[in-house]
């Protein structure tokens, strides 16, 4: 099974047919060599199982989510959608996902029908290299024999290039709290904009920690590093296919406790902004 082929059935959730006061679903994880569930899978999981509960009208315009226990990537996963309100023009819903009978993710999504309204944007930054001239996570990572590098080389469902260089390894350059990130799915997707838009969720927890890491010049490999996602916003503000290219711009305005924050801004090529990410995450490095 290809990596685009495993994201799709990973978010094909079952419709168990069991009803309490809330709509229960199910879904597979996917295997990770560390062992535990991906992040952006889980969000992509209880969007898409909140989405299964609104009308068609409706699409997510936000969701705030709570990282609460790390999944284990052997077990299926049980999603459980309160439908907490229907108004005129906006839906509500409380995703709790569960294994072993414990919450290990709580996710509040908000969905709206279309309407006019006034429009502006940020502009995307000047002077990024566009992704042809820039190395895939593939190709940097491909002479690494190492498990988890083999993984983001090879099977995961995203092309993804750095702006200035990956931080794998090593964290070349200046330590700065900025990065960009070109993203595309690595094959077409379906035309359904639900599946772009959990795709895009999906994605968007892959590097939103990487601006606080560079900061300092901690690479992923830092032997005895704790990171991990604690909570996850996001926005969209526009419709777009994660099939082409999004540009994925990131900061990190602070740090402190154990703990980092980062915001993040997607943008088209041709510079429409699509959504903004902002997430907290756990960053423990050993002295």
């Amino acid at each position: 099974m290809n990596p685009i082929e495993s994201l799709l059935r990973t978010m094909d959730l079952t419709d168990t047919g069991a009803r309490t006061t809330d709509d229960i679903f199910t879904g597979p994880s996917q295997w990770m060599p560390h062992g535990r569930v991906y992040g952006g899978q889980v969000l992509a999981q209880s969007l898409t199982a909140s989405m299964r509960t609104v009308p068609e009208d409706r699409s997510v315009h936000s969701m705030h989510g709570y990282f609460l226990r790390a999944g284990d990537a052997s077990r299926p996963i049980t999603f459980a959608v309160d439908r907490i309100h229907d108004g005129r023009s906006f839906s509500t819903r409380r995703t709790q996902a569960y294994q072993n009978g414990v919450p290990i993710l709580s996710l509040i999504a908000s969905f709206q029908d279309h309407d006019d309204g006034l429009e502006h944007q940020h502009l995307v930054p000047e002077g990024i290299p566009q992704p042809e001239d820039l190395p895939s996570a593939a190709e940097v990572l491909a002479d690494i024999d190492h498990p988890i590098a083999q993984t983001w080389a090879n099977d995961r469902p995203f092309d993804m290039r750095h702006v200035p260089s990956p931080i794998y390894l090593s964290v070349d350059g200046e330590h700065t709290d900025r990065q960009a990130v070109w993203m595309r799915a690595t094959s077409p997707l379906p035309d359904s904009p639900l599946i772009h838009q959990a795709a895009l969720a999906y994605a968007s927890d892959y590097t939103i920690l990487e601006p606080v890491l560079r900061r300092h010049g901690i690479p992923w490999a830092t032997p005895g590093a704790k990171i991990a996602s604690l909570d996850h916003a996001m926005w969209w503000h526009r419709p777009a296919r994660v099939d082409d290219w999004l540009l994925y711009v990131q900061d990190s305005p602070s740090a402190t406790g154990g703990r980092g924050l980062s915001r993040g801004s997607f943008f088209t090529r041709s510079g429409e902004l699509v959504a903004t990410v902002a997430q907290e995450g756990m960053v423990r490095i050993p002295s």
